[in-house]
């Protein structure tokens, strides 16, 4: 008998651990009810002619009454750009980082081959004007550019009179944010990470949560029956899918998600 209580009380200590671990932020942050239904537009509205992360793209989206995302990076000289990958290969045909060049060597570049320069972030937040809200994605692969990244940024968000959100695979951010900025609206950004290293597997599990403490989460849409992530939205972290690439999709995940991440369509609004 003692060593069912014994093997009982273990179980429950671990039980209660893992729940502290991906417990969200316990507030609710008044800008998470924009979330309610709301259409993201990933990356702006691009199609093939539109480059993604582009100003135009911005405008589109905007002008269309869809919320954004979209991604920023740090240049070697400290200026905030608007760019997706960790290199410039497949948007500008150049080797290497956007971290490695300054922001007049990306300014002489263009996207897709288009008539499009990457975007600082102080100009996309000069096209969006508020018009719409913003959901940012931090893009950082180590703790020292995340360290640059984090006050950076905020420099240029602290100007901005609009509705963001912050977002990160990159926990590093959000805990910078829990103690420098408690203000802004933060949250993890996630997927399954099905045979990837130990610590991608305890991002996916939402594990990191101990330290980010996140209002919302981010997961991909095709893994929203994973339990971690149902018990850390059933604990108050509103939830968000991402990327949704036709209207069927969103339909068939109604019940799981508050705001959509979408892609290459225009979905019902």
């Amino acid at each position: 008998m003692v060593w069912i209580v014994s093997a009982l009380s273990v179980i429950l200590f671990f039980v209660l651990l893992w729940l502290f671990c991906i417990c969200p932020s316990l507030r609710r942050h008044p800008h998470l009810l924009l979330f309610r239904n709301a259409r993201i537009a990933h990356r702006g509205l691009h199609d093939d002619t539109v480059p993604e992360n582009s100003l135009t793209a911005f405008r589109r989206a905007a002008e269309a009454g869809f919320a954004i995302e979209n991604d920023i990076h740090i240049t070697a000289d400290g200026e905030i750009v608007v760019f997706h990958d960790d290199t410039l290969d497949r948007m500008c045909g150049v080797s290497g980082r956007p971290e490695e060049f300054t922001l007049a060597e990306l300014k002489a570049l263009r996207l897709a081959g288009r008539d499009e320069q990457i975007p600082t972030l102080a100009e996309c937040l000069a096209v969006i004007d508020g018009r719409v809200p913003l959901l940012i994605e931090f893009k950082c692969r180590t703790g020292d550019v995340c360290a640059r990244l984090c006050p950076a940024a905020d420099a240029v968000l602290a100007e901005y009179k609009g509705v963001y959100w912050i977002q990160s695979f990159y926990p590093f951010v959000l805990s910078w944010y829990r103690k420098h900025r408690p203000d802004v609206c933060r949250g993890q950004l996630a997927t399954a990470f099905v045979g990837d290293k130990l610590h991608m597997r305890m991002l996916g599990m939402l594990l990191f949560n101990v330290f980010a403490r996140p209002d919302f989460v981010s997961y991909e849409w095709k893994y929203r029956h994973k339990w971690n992530r149902r018990i850390c939205t059933a604990l108050g972290a509103a939830p968000v899918g991402w990327t949704f690439r036709a209207e069927e999709e969103i339909k068939a995940c109604k019940e799981d998600f508050a705001g959509f991440i979408f892609e290459g369509f225009l979905p019902k609004k």
